[in-house]
């Protein structure tokens, strides 16, 4: 008898460099309120697992994959695979070196 196991995901996210970060981009992307307060939220909490995000802000699993990546691609978050789930958290240290005072500006309640 033979043993079948499950394929892991192997997917790399694509996560844009420090240097490519665009103010402009990160601005139109924080316009929406949501985005935004996803990122209140990872500024408050650190990383979190995207379930957990949804969950808290009452977002269906669709809408706040949505969101979460067009946060990613602006640059603002950073997404890891934690077995078949997802860690997001906002990074903070790349925004802070390309954009001093952006970080404390834009996860103030």
């Amino acid at each position: 008898m033979t043993k079948t196991t499950t394929p892991q995901r192997t997917e790399r996210i694509h996560h844009p460099a420090v240097e490519s970060l665009e103010l402009a981009t990160i601005m139109r992307t924080l316009g929406d309120p949501l985005r935004l307060e996803i990122v209140r939220l990872l500024g408050a909490e650190g990383e979190l697992l995207c379930g957990d995000i949804y969950e808290r802000l009452g977002l269906p699993a669709s809408t706040g994959s949505y969101h979460a990546k067009l946060l990613r691609q602006a640059g603002i978050t950073r997404s890891r695979a934690a077995g078949t789930q997802r860690l997001v958290s906002l990074r903070r240290d790349d925004l802070e070196s390309r954009f001093p005072g952006l970080v404390e500006l834009i996860t103030r309640p």
